[in-house]
């Protein structure tokens, strides 16, 4: 396997970091640019976030991770061209890989400008560099792109009708994608995935805020009745299908879901929440009408393409996050 020169932008956040690590163990050279506001030392300013002390003692366990593996990163705002052409150069990266964006679909649909700030403009500029170079960009769409499912399993192939801001502004960067690679010959990758979880995730996702509450003894309020599917991914699943596509010729100019395959209902999650946390109590409220109701993404395409094999269903893998979370919870905690 040939070794690369890979630039992470926005690769300090939740995937990022962890794909870097993975990256740089497989013996290629991850290098980051990350600005360290959205989603990062930003959430200090986040009416949402009680315990800012346990976040950002997260997100310096992160950069002491990169710095242990030696992985350089650049401290730069990637939205202006003119301020990251530089960086950009100096690296001179084969592979791209834009990880930039507001977190999940709240948040986005709170703050549309933050929203395309952060990722339509850090996609641009990525590309403009891109463009002249050939260099291969592998861009993070979401699940968020079909909107509401048609049926309990979606393809690659199947309608995208996004729902709210996130999802359309996903939907909007693959389509800007591709017409920078019919217009430039630029080749690109789209990678879908879902419902993310695991170590150092600071993203308000659902998987992290019901641990968080269960550790508190809090009440764990859910947005409807539980029984909404969703196909729930471990982080090492997701970076070992992004690592494959840095060196599968197969992954050029193709779209695809990299998720554990798999839908479960979130009640699913709270059971498991239930019998690590016994007596929490859980609130069922009105469901959100600008979440889609999703289902499982089929990674027949990965599997076929890539020989993407995910290993990890919630059975373990959220067992092995809340462990995870109750002993930095214990160090860092409130």
């Amino acid at each position: 396997m040939k070794k690369k020169k890979i630039l992470l932008v926005g690769g300090c956040g939740f995937i990022g970091h962890n794909l870097a690590l993975y990256l740089k163990y497989l013996g290629h050279t991850p290098v980051i640019v990350d600005s360290l506001k959205i989603n990062n030392l930003y959430s200090e300013s986040d009416s949402e976030v009680s315990n800012i002390k346990l976040y950002n003692s997260i997100l310096k366990n992160r950069l002491k991770l990169l710095d242990e593996s030696k992985i350089k990163y650049f401290v730069k705002d990637a939205k202006e061209f003119k301020n990251i052409k530089e960086t950009y150069s100096e690296v001179d990266p084969e592979i791209i890989i834009h990880l930039a964006a507001v977190s999940h679909a709240n948040k986005s649909n709170k703050d549309p400008h933050t929203t395309f700030e952060n990722s339509f403009r850090t996609l641009e500029t990525t590309l403009e560099y891109a463009k002249s170079k050939k260099t291969h960009v592998i861009f993070m769409s979401s699940s968020m792109v079909y909107g509401n499912f048609k049926e309990a399993e979606v393809n690659e192939n199947s309608q995208c009708n996004p729902i709210g801001i996130y999802g359309s502004l996903k939907l909007s960067g693959e389509l800007i994608l591709k017409a920078y690679q019919q217009t430039f010959d630029l080749p690109y990758t789209i990678i879908r995935p879902s419902a993310l979880y695991g170590e150092r995730c600071v993203s308000r996702r659902v998987g992290q805020i019901f641990i968080e509450n269960a550790i508190q003894k809090l009440k764990i309020k859910v947005n409807g009745n539980g029984n909404d599917k969703l196909d729930f991914t471990y982080i090492q699943d997701l970076i070992e299908g992004i690592a494959i596509c840095c060196t599968n010729e197969n992954s050029i100019n193709e779209t695809f879901n990299i998720t554990f395959g798999n839908a479960r209902k979130i009640n699913d999650l709270l059971k498991i929440i239930e019998s690590e946390f016994p007596g929490t109590e859980v609130e069922y409220n009105e469901r959100d009408k600008l979440m889609p109701k999703r289902g499982t993404l089929s990674i027949d395409k990965a599997k076929k393409l890539l020989n993407f094999s995910p290993k990890t269903s919630i059975d373990t893998g959220y067992i092995r996050y809340i462990e995870w979370y109750k002993t930095f919870w214990r160090e860092f905690g409130v």
